[in-house]
């Protein structure tokens, strides 16, 4: 007789043929020089160098946006220097956003597997006091004895 038997939640099979898994790389060539042209382009503009050159590009000019009037200037700003500038900067935030919502992600499917490993090692641990507490019992129970002739 067993005290009590394992039953693992459904989800721990579909969590194990879900786990995180490496990027895919594109199937056809054209596909895959996409790919690789446009995460290089958004790597080289996603820096703060980039948005150092741009700003450089955009201060050139400045000087005859300063000379052509208040609504020359106002949209050298608008469409010159926060457009060309502001694209690199935000793309910056976005990527250290990215890998800090990355850490998190991988950390708490880590913590996951370990909450998994650590009630895994209770259900031993478990177990093996059942079979000890079954043993226990076993020993302790005696054959019936015939009662008193009448």
């Amino acid at each position: 007789m067993k005290i009590y038997e394992h039953k693992p939640h459904p989800h721990i099979e579909l969590r194990k043929k879900r786990a995180p898994k490496p990027k895919k790389a594109p199937e056809s060539p054209v596909a895959r020089f996409n790919s690789l042209l446009g995460e290089k382009i958004t790597e080289g503009v996603g820096t703060m160098w980039c948005a150092y050159a741009f700003a450089l590009i955009a201060f050139i000019s400045l000087p005859e946006a300063i000379h052509a009037g208040t609504s020359a200037l106002i949209s050298w700003i608008a469409q010159t220097f926060l457009q060309l500038v502001l694209l690199s900067i935000i793309m910056v935030g976005q990527k250290v956003e990215g890998a800090a919502a990355d850490t998190r992600a991988d950390d708490t499917y880590k913590d996951a597997e370990a909450i998994l490993y650590e009630a895994l090692e209770i259900q031993k641990h478990l177990q093996a006091q059942d079979e000890v507490l079954q043993k226990l019992i076993d020993s302790h129970q005696t054959p019936a004895r015939p009662g008193p002739a009448a």
